[in-house]
């Protein structure tokens, strides 16, 4: 069968509203392939690659029943090709198209790899995604190469000109920002009443046996069916049980951490990212179901509303911005010339840092973590211990279910590991036990002791985070947050200080074995 135009869809773009599938056309064609390369760039998670191939299933299969010519391709019919273009040149000239379009990809290797496509005799078309609030053209106005831009100043503008929690071109309730609200710790009481999450059960066992003859190398665990939402209706659903069960205590527990119930994992959390990620959700409906549950239900108080929309409107959005205003370069970032490998836990959960052991072996089992545990633990350990950025970025990219390069990387090379120089963040978020303390229960039972320094059981956060700061104190002195900070440090004698860096040299020369 000849068509006149075919239309590449990739993995991360089903979005059933798009413009494309207004109409049916029998004249065009949708491309819709599991390619080896897409699975083997990184090492991913299992129910990452399951999830993606799922809900690619799934949307070229409600495609064709609203009438659209679909050509749905697995890994044993895309064997022969090396990459997505040579897959499109292939379909081009098998069926005699004259018109090759595609949506602009998220992410800079796909975009280039589509932007350089030639073939003869066929005129080729880009389109927008119709997913994102900022639209692509006004990313470079927005954000200037190579510099900061405050996400807080971002995110009021996108407030101002969606007029979302606006009253008379006042933020509602007075303030723009609820942060300060939402760092509370979960005490045993708030630990009983924590929400079951809710789960799908989408059975992946064909797309895991074709990996498994494919030989596609993944990390994790998948225990029976998919968790994830695989189509449009489970991600509405799993949307509309966040608002309903999560969104009243969300903010004030957004940063908050526990080992002490079975929805450690979840807790409040919308988990919403891989549905969005995959365009299955739109951020402004998302908001607005976010918005409705709060103008409707007394239980949630602007706090909680607020600090979930500004991580959609405002991060979300922000991070996408800095991702393409600063590629490929923002690829080759690497601040403090961090250079030391990632230690093998990251791919067992086997450490004896209870706060890693936690973090690690949920997204093990899960292919996610909230985004303090990848911030705070994670992303702060391989910060203090000078971890490659690459290898960094290599495992974030490939745990995580939500995990596309255009988020992932700013958010691991930028804000987790100050990579870029601050780009993003305006100091690098460099902690000790203390804070873990602070914010979870990982820290009871724990093999290390989060109030010592040099003992043998001292927590190896603290040595080292006095190591990083004594290490880069001309440079963190200049950002009047954290200057206040070496007042402890000067209180300390030279052998004081002495002691604390020899433990941190230590436990870097041994940090297999932590």
């Amino acid at each position: 069968m000849t068509f006149n135009t075919i239309r590449l869809i990739l993995g991360d773009q089903l979005n059933m509203r798009h413009s494309w599938f207004k109409e049916s056309d029998k004249s065009v064609l949708y491309l819709i392939a599991e390619l080896h390369p897409e699975a083997t760039y990184v090492k991913h998670h299992i129910q990452k690659v399951c999830a993606f191939f799922a809900a690619m299933q799934v949307f070229a299969h409600d495609l064709q029943q609203d009438g659209h010519e679909v050509l749905h391709l697995n890994l044993d019919q895309t064997l022969a090709f090396s990459d997505v273009s040579q897959l499109v040149r292939h379909y081009v000239k098998e069926s005699g198209a004259t018109v090759f379009e595609y949506q602009r990809p998220d992410e800079f290797r796909l975009a280039t790899l589509l932007d350089e496509i030639e073939i003869q005799g066929c005129r080729i078309q880009r389109t927008e995604s119709e997913h994102f609030l900022l639209p692509f053209e006004q990313i470079e106005q927005h954000f200037p190469q190579g510099k900061h831009i405050m996400m807080e100043h971002f995110y009021r503008k996108m407030r101002k000109n969606f007029s979302i929690l606006m009253e008379d071109g006042k933020p509602k309730g007075g303030k723009w920002n609820y942060d300060a609200n939402n760092r509370n710790k979960l005490k045993i009481a708030d630990i009983e009443r924590l929400p079951t999450p809710l789960l799908f059960g989408n059975d992946v066992t064909e797309i895991r046996a074709t990996l498994e003859r494919h030989n596609i190398s993944t990390i994790g665990q998948l225990e029976g069916a998919l968790l994830w939402p695989v189509n449009r209706n489970q991600s509405l659903t799993l949307l509309a049980h966040f608002c309903s069960v999560c969104l009243p205590n969300f903010g004030r527990f957004q940063d908050a951490m526990t080992q002490a119930h079975a929805s450690k994992w979840s807790l409040y959390h919308s988990r919403l990212s891989f549905a969005l990620n995959s365009k299955m959700l739109h951020p402004l409906e998302v908001i607005d179901s976010a918005l409705s549950a709060y103008e409707s239900n007394p239980d949630i108080d602007i706090s909680q509303a607020e600090g979930f929309i500004r991580q959609i409107l405002g991060w979300r959005e922000y991070i996408r911005g800095v991702y393409w205003a600063n590629m490929p370069d923002y690829a080759e970032y690497n601040h403090f010339d961090a250079k030391r490998h990632l230690p093998e836990y990251f791919w067992s959960g086997e450490t004896k840092m209870a706060c890693m052991k936690e973090a690690i072996g949920q997204s093990l089992d899960f292919a996610y973590a909230h985004h303090i545990q990848r911030l705070m633990v994670t992303g702060n350990f391989c910060l203090l211990t000078e971890i490659d950025p690459a290898q960094v970025d290599e495992w974030y990219l490939g745990i995580y279910v939500d995990a596309i390069e255009w988020v992932e990387m700013p958010n691991t090379r930028g804000m987790a590991l100050f990579a870029d120089g601050g780009i993003v963040g305006t100091k690098p978020y460099a902690a000790s036990g203390s804070y873990i303390n602070r914010m979870s229960d990982y820290c009871k039972g724990c093999h290390y002791n989060h109030s010592k320094k040099t003992q043998d059981d001292a927590c190896p956060l603290n040595s080292l985070f006095w190591r990083f700061m004594h290490k880069h104190r001309e440079m963190l002195t200049q950002n009047p947050r954290i200057g206040v900070i070496y007042r402890s440090w000067d209180n300390l004698d030279e052998q004081a200080q002495s002691e604390i860096l020899q433990k941190a040299e230590y436990y870097l020369a041994h940090i297999e074995a932590l």
